[in-house]
């Protein structure tokens, strides 16, 4: 009988897909927008509108309970102030799963699972701003300077 099956085990142990999800929740947090394999996307969908929908609700026991789910103090503060905003007046829906057909190396099915209503912006996180090459030059040359003296 399939009783208490309520997941997908992915051929991994507990602590590995407990960590997997994590980190997944995080980057979603922070990109809006990842791409991963379909059966991961599936089963991190119910966990990030859980998280979004505990973020909706601004006390001091919430901010602690996500806070013990993703370990990320930016995620925590990113889920209560941008995206708790963002999705008040949605009672549920906050992402979605698209099909982004199949890997090269091992054929296996992809997807792409973002936040509804995302901010494009939020792709570009980690890539540093442009700096004129002049600038650099510049600032180089005075570093030079400085550091024979």
């Amino acid at each position: 009988m399939r009783h208490g099956i309520g997941y997908r085990k992915l051929n991994k142990t507990g602590e590995h897909r407990k960590a997997l999800f994590k980190n997944m929740l995080n980057s979603l947090i922070k990109y809006e927008q990842i791409i991963t394999t379909l059966p991961k996307a599936k089963e991190l969908k119910p966990q990030i509108d859980k998280v979004i929908t505990i973020g909706k609700k601004n006390i001091l026991s919430n901010k602690k309970r996500l806070f013990s789910k993703l370990q990320d103090k930016k995620s925590v503060t990113k889920v209560f102030d941008e995206l708790s905003k963002r999705y008040s007046s949605r009672k549920g829906g906050y992402s979605r799963v698209l099909k982004a057909g199949f890997r090269v190396g091992d054929d296996a099915p992809m997807a792409v699972i973002e936040l509804v209503d995302r901010n494009t912006d939020a792709k570009k996180a980690d890539k540093p701003k442009k700096v004129d090459t002049k600038d650099k030059t510049k600032i180089s040359k005075t570093e030079t300077k400085t550091a024979k003296k």
